[in-house]
């Protein structure tokens, strides 16, 4: 439980003013972050302010609107690049590391199409964990299908943990390629990748981390976390939709063939043969969405100016009530660990006797906003026994106070007396 003084830090919060969609809506709850975050007024001013400024085709004119374009784009790439720790050794950001996509989700799949289907062959492994969002499983089901690899599941304790020893179970010498998500986008725990990655190189494998739900909520370092590439999506840390990032370590970007082919990817081409561009161009066909990076530059600042490592501890403090007061609940069961502190911005749980679709249909009734569903996570939401396929999630983000998560549980109070009276 939190104490007097961890609570009065979450009692309100100072950032919704930051937040037109929020700060218009004082009455509105919006606890489903894992899916987006709101953006804030700098990143909408950012996405207009390119189309009024400097509104042209990056990389392919030689006028002065042009290359501002390219110039803001490349600004955006070191931003990210230093934000998830892809630096060199002078500290200086490696934008030529960040390849911009449409999400994760075609980050995910750019590695499997090109990275599977180059290196694997029948009889190899795949190793996933069961906790994978669907942008992480489907892919690589597919992949494995096209070349005869074979799909290993890392598997959960009853503490919701992927131990070492399943770690070095599945991961063997036949494993080619790893790829775990670094935090469930269901129970919010956070698994041990730089023990998996260490496993991994052990066994001559590439390792692919899922950063989608942990980028926007933890201080990541690449290096630290020891894999060759990271996807994420710029919609879940304020950002726009419609912009993913793959990171990758350059000697990896450069084996891996291109996923899409047209304009701007080549260096050269004639009837019969093509050569291409370097990376990042060489992964980025056809007109980009330049505003939207230039606005995830935005959103990157903003985060940074507020100081990512106090809104990481403060959205660590709201997970916490947020677990323990649902758990407090006699018609709650929180699934996933019991300790708050365990949970990465998401708790999904159910209310007895009453389906997901109800109970979330009837909060948004008082304004209040949570997921309902399998989440996109189904042999996960199978592999936790929930019979009816889905759950309720709440979700926090640095944006939401105290407040909100106490109209939730009395939104939760409402919906138990609408299907069982005062019982």
């Amino acid at each position: 439980m939190l104490n007097n003084e961890e609570l009065a830090e979450i009692e309100q919060s100072p950032y919704k003013a930051d937040f037109p969609l929020l700060a218009q809506n004082p009455d509105l709850v919006f606890l489903d972050s894992a899916a987006t975050a709101q953006r804030p007024g700098v990143v909408l001013d950012a996405q207009r302010r390119f189309y009024e400024t400097m509104n042209a085709n990056p990389l392919r004119g030689l006028y002065r609107l042009s290359v501002e374009a390219t110039a803001a784009i490349d600004d955006a790439r070191k931003k990210v690049a230093s934000f998830i720790g892809a630096v060199d050794e002078a500290g200086n950001p490696c934008g030529n590391q960040i390849v911009f996509t449409r999400n994760a989700s075609e980050s995910l799949n750019l590695v499997a199409w090109t990275l599977g289907r180059t290196i694997l062959k029948p009889g190899d492994d795949v190793v996933i964990s069961i906790m994978e969002h669907h942008s992480n499983l489907i892919p690589w089901q597919q992949v494995c299908r096209a070349t005869g690899a074979n799909l290993v599941y890392l598997r959960m304790n009853d503490d919701y943990t992927i131990t070492p020893e399943e770690v070095a179970a599945k991961i063997g010498p036949k494993a080619k390629i790893v790829s775990v998500t670094q935090v469930s986008n269901v129970l919010g725990v956070e698994n041990d990748i730089p023990m998996i990655a260490a496993r991994a190189h052990e066994m001559g494998a590439y390792m692919v981390v899922d950063g989608a739900q942990s980028v926007p909520h933890l201080r990541v370092d690449v290096r630290k976390l020891g894999c060759d590439l990271l996807a994420f999506s710029a919609h879940k840390m304020c950002g726009p939709m419609g912009i993913g990032v793959l990171w990758g370590k350059p000697e990896v970007l450069d084996a891996m063939p291109p996923f899409l082919t047209g304009g701007e990817m080549i260096d050269s081409v004639t009837e019969t043969d093509a050569v291409w561009a370097p990376v990042p161009q060489k992964f980025e066909a056809g007109t980009q969405d330049a505003a939207g990076s230039y606005a995830f530059g935005a959103a990157i600042d903003y985060l940074n100016e507020k100081g990512f490592d106090a809104l990481e501890k403060r959205e660590r403090l709201l997970a916490r009530y947020l677990t323990d007061q649902l758990a407090a609940l006699p018609y709650v069961t929180v699934i996933g660990p019991a300790d708050g502190a365990r949970h990465v911005g998401s708790v999904a749980f159910d209310v007895h006797g009453i389906h997901p679709h109800d109970v979330a249909s009837i909060l948004d009734m008082d304004n209040v906003c949570i997921r309902a569903g399998h989440h996109c996570a189904q042999p996960l939401i199978n592999e936790l026994g929930v019979e009816i396929g889905s759950t309720c999630r709440a979700s926090v983000a640095f944006y939401n106070d105290k407040q909100d998560i106490d109209r939730l549980v009395a939104g939760l109070d409402k919906v138990w007396k609408v299907f069982n009276g005062n019982n």
